[in-house]
């Protein structure tokens, strides 16, 4: 008997449309034939004309990309199974891969910033483009800028990271080109103080596989997941660092985000109704599984359909549940989500390093701070002398009260001077 032939879906998608493909993750058109016509377009999303544009480099598939590789035809996933077949991130109901270009610099400040999407997508399969930018306090979260993303404060260099998906072991899209522009808006609106949230918190475990940034997770290793890819850190950096507390606040770790889940993946949850993705009929600061677990939303589902076994809202690897907070079973515990605050930040270079209640290693182990953490610093003291791989030094940063550092170990400081204590 044959088999039938797959079809091809050639579409062109308005803003509207390109955000109910942001909203579903399901590519929105009517199938036509696999084939086009001459002269008929492939996957085009739009932009608004003006401002400064530049093309991604889809071609530069390197070591902190995930599951992508480009050819003659364009950029696709290498391999089209999901997570339950291949080692990597262990909360993906879909195959997925991820492209990650260079930072642009911009010749001057944008507020908005938009993707023209060239691509051939076949059924099941999906393309989105996705901007993040800097400003004096570090990176924003990542953004779909299929229909335009606007940030809260003007930024000077854009980065842009492409995303598909697929059906398990079926077609992948063709992504063939990537137009980015940036403009700036005549106002934007004030920035956002830093969020904390009360979440149900589980163990990763998993070693040896792989998350959704591609690192191959570690014994003992040290970052958290959260449910949405908008605060995903490229591999070996912390742009999106968590602190998580006990609920007594006794032990914390600083751990940067380096996967996606438990459960969802688009369930940026911390963030108000008017920008998460998911689920914007829930409180700020539920989580959708926690929802869906206690009160039956959803019909007790996450978003692939599952039926929620817990209420997490965070995943911890191994060492910083067993190391850095001392759990011995999945717990409640307190989130900060620093990217969303202002103020210095600090890059724990060398790690995982000791949290003191005080300015010297002879005051007593607070918590940890992963390498690559970016930790807020609050203020300075001068304490004991300590020698690390950065410099020598008597400089201890204060990161919140009753929590120090050896300056030591932070490899730089960005984001405005850090005053005396």
């Amino acid at each position: 008997m044959s088999r039938p032939r797959r079809r091809t879906r050639i579409i062109v998608l308005t803003a509207n449309l390109a955000l109910a493909l942001t909203a579903a993750l399901v590519p929105v058109a009517t199938p036509v034939p696999a084939t086009p016509a001459a002269g008929s377009p492939l996957t085009h999303i739009s932009v608004a004309s003006g401002g400064e544009s530049w093309t991604a480099d889809l071609s530069v598939v390197g070591g902190d990309d995930v599951n992508v590789r480009h050819t003659s035809a364009g950029l696709r996933l290498r391999e089209a199974r999901s997570a339950g077949r291949s080692p990597r991130s262990p909360h993906s109901a879909v195959a997925e891969g991820m492209l990650l270009t260079a930072p642009r610099t911009l010749t001057r400040p944008a507020t908005r910033v938009t993707a023209d999407i060239t691509a051939t997508v076949p059924a099941g399969a999906t393309v989105e483009a996705q901007v993040r930018g800097w400003r004096v306090s570090g990176w924003t979260e990542w953004r779909a800028a299929t229909a335009g993303t606007v940030f809260d404060r003007p930024v000077s260099r854009v980065q842009t990271r492409v995303v598909l998906t697929a059906r398990d072991r079926g077609p992948t899209a063709t992504v063939r080109g990537v137009q980015l522009t940036a403009d700036a808006l005549a106002a934007v609106s004030a920035a956002t103080p830093g969020r904390t949230y009360r979440v149900y918190a589980t163990r990763i475990g998993l070693v040896g596989g792989l998350t959704a940034n591609g690192r191959t997770v570690q014994p003992r290793d040290h970052f958290a997941a959260l449910p949405s890819r908008r605060s995903l850190s490229p591999r070996n950096s912390g742009d999106y660092t968590v602190r998580v507390c006990t609920t007594t606040g006794a032990r914390c770790e600083y751990a940067p985000v380096w996967d996606v889940g438990p459960w969802n993946t688009r369930d940026d949850y911390w963030n108000p109704s008017a920008v998460r993705e998911n689920w914007k009929n829930l409180p700020q600061g539920r989580p959708e599984a926690q929802a869906a677990y206690q009160s039956g939303y959803n019909d007790g589902r996450d978003q692939f359909g599952r039926t929620v076994l817990n209420p997490a809202g965070v995943d911890l690897a191994d060492g910083t549940f067993w190391d850095g907070l001392r759990l011995t079973t999945n717990a409640w515990v307190d989130v900060a989500y620093l990217w969303t605050g202002a103020g210095p930040r600090g890059v724990i270079g060398d790690g995982p390093l000791n949290i003191r209640t005080g300015a010297s290693t002879a005051y007593p182990v607070r918590g940890l701070a992963a390498r690559f953490a970016n930790v807020p610093i609050q203020c300075y003291v001068t304490g004991q002398r300590v020698t690390g791989p950065y410099r020598t030094t008597t400089r201890w940063n204060r990161l919140a009260a009753g929590q120090y550092v050896s300056h030591a170990y932070v490899s730089t400081v960005y984001g405005g001077a850090v005053p005396v204590c």
